[in-house]
């Protein structure tokens, strides 16, 4: 048996200790592994016939355990990411080698798929194993639906994969916040400033609504609920008024918006019809200011959240993610994604990622008229809440 391995999306921390443990339990099963670089942009700018080993290399390499073997110390993926979604490539991105000379370029995007099915036959792949979010892993549910074996990983900071509580990353996201809003405390109460603390989280806002939980924040304002500028002025002025240090803390997930706004994209729509976010915080900082008047201090956490190597529980649920993988390759079991729900591993057919958006329940952890975290009642509650 071959398969293959990818990471698409952004990257985390924990991918390349779950690479390593897959690769390891395949070559003791004797099954060949390939590392497919740069998301399926491996797959869609692989070309056929290409004799240089350089630029083959540069799309798909071959996995032992000694290529990997230190790869776990560090964050990120070796293997190299990207957002190519091989089924919608606009003109501007289509390889040069797909180009057909004697066609006029089409108007719109193109589905390459046909192209990366004969780029699988190609290289004599019996599986694929996706490592990413719900846009990476919604085409690995395209392969499976052409009929392809996939068995799915699924990471992302946000956490908000649909069928499972827990993605790879998460922790670690949460943690870094923390203590980058501890540390940033210093300043904010030195200059008795209120400090707007802007984080990751596109769709859902469980990277501010957990950060601000454990951290101690005065408000949290997540992607699900728009905010009144002033409400929210008045309860933070009041927040800081109380402290004797004269200082206030807010965390805002850079998907949110204000009531009467729009949320702040920008830039070139991606293969997965996002734009890129943030800003929100600098916005939200800049009407707590022209509101009460008050100084305010403004930090994007952002890349920061995602950087360096994992926490413990990131290595722990990579690692087992990966035997878990690799037990459903070894007995043929495709179309599945492995997760965790409420605090048990398991796994679920990769169709449900497409079933739903994983949102923050309000009603549950979160008061929309106070903008805090409202955590009461966590017996029989997943650990992570969500």
């Amino acid at each position: 048996m071959r398969i293959g391995i990818l990471t698409g999306g952004g990257d985390v921390p924990g991918l390349n200790p779950c690479i390593k443990a897959i690769v390891n339990r395949a070559v003791d099963n004797g099954i060949e592994v390939l590392g497919i670089r740069r998301g399926w942009a491996g797959l869609l700018e692989y070309q056929i016939g290409e004799k240089d080993p350089a630029k083959v290399a540069k799309w798909v390499i071959p996995l032992d355990k000694q290529t990997v073997r230190r790869v776990d110390r560090s964050g990120g993926t070796f293997l190299h990411t990207s957002r190519t979604n091989p089924s919608n490539v606009t003109p501007s991105r289509t390889p040069d080698f797909l180009r057909d000379p004697d066609k006029p370029e089409p108007n719109g995007p193109q589905d390459f798929t046909p192209y990366v099915m004969k780029i699988i036959e190609h290289l004599k792949l019996d599986a694929l194993i996706p490592i990413g979010g719900d846009d990476t892993l919604s085409y690995g549910e395209r392969l499976h639906r052409e009929g392809f074996p996939v068995v799915a990983i699924p990471k992302t900071m946000d956490n908000d994969v649909y069928g499972t509580d827990y993605c790879i990353g998460f922790s670690t996201a949460v943690t870094r916040s923390v203590e980058f809003i501890h540390n940033l405390r210093t300043s904010a109460g030195s200059h008795e400033r209120i400090a707007v603390v802007e984080l990751f989280g596109r769709n859902s806002g469980e990277t501010s609504l957990v950060a601000a939980y454990l951290a101690g924040v005065d408000r949290a304002i997540i992607s699900e609920v728009p905010f009144h500028a002033e409400r929210l002025a008045e309860l933070i002025v009041k927040d800081k008024k109380t402290n004797p240090s004269n200082y206030a803390m807010l965390t805002i997930s850079e998907g949110a918006r204000p009531v009467e706004g729009e949320i702040m994209q920008r830039g070139e729509v991606d293969a997965y019809g996002h734009q890129k976010l943030g800003g929100i915080g600098l916005v939200c900082a800049e009407m707590i200011k022209d509101l009460t008047g008050e100084n305010t201090l403004y930090q994007q956490v952002a890349y920061l959240m995602r950087s360096g190597a994992p926490d413990s529980l990131d290595l722990m649920v990579s690692a087992n993610y990966a035997q878990m993988a690799m037990g459903l390759v070894e007995r043929r079991q495709w179309g599945r994604m492995v997760c965790l729900q409420r605090g048990l591993y398991t796994d679920i057919p990769i169709t449900m990622i497409m079933q739903g958006v994983k949102r923050v329940n309000v009603a549950e952890l979160y008061d929309p008229e106070e903008y805090l975290p409202k955590v009461r009642h966590v017996v029989g509650m997943p650990m992570f809440l969500m």
